[in-house]
């Protein structure tokens, strides 16, 4: 099976992030039957975002589990630093980049009421 990694914002509204964040792995399952790697949604659950070493371990996990996908999927309105530095990973290693706009995937947002 393929693995897309899943990539949107984190920082700022951090909980509702996560929780769009599941909608987006919802959706790559759902309809493309592909595995979606988020690391952003179970890093978090053990390290802090907003303590520096935590967050660059974060950060490096983050591309180790990218160089292991057959593609990029960036989602939401905005793209961050931390979004920036995986695009530009992803090119820099010859990982197709896809941006999925919200119509895609807007049914499963209603669905959890995000």
């Amino acid at each position: 099976m393929q693995k897309i990694y899943i990539c949107s914002a984190l920082r700022g509204a951090m909980e509702e992030n996560v929780r769009k964040a599941r909608v987006y792995c919802e959706y790559v399952v759902r309809e493309h039957g592909k595995i979606p790697i988020a690391p952003h949604i179970y890093l978090t659950q053990f390290l802090d975002d907003n303590i520096s070493e935590d967050r660059e371990f974060g950060l490096k996990a983050g591309l180790s589990l990218l160089s292991e996908c057959e593609e990029l999927w960036y989602f939401g309105d905005q793209i961050t630093r931390g979004m920036t530095d995986e695009i530009c990973f992803a090119l820099e290693h010859g990982i197709p980049v896809k941006y999925i706009p919200e119509h895609y995937y807007e049914k499963y947002l209603s669905e959890r009421k995000i």
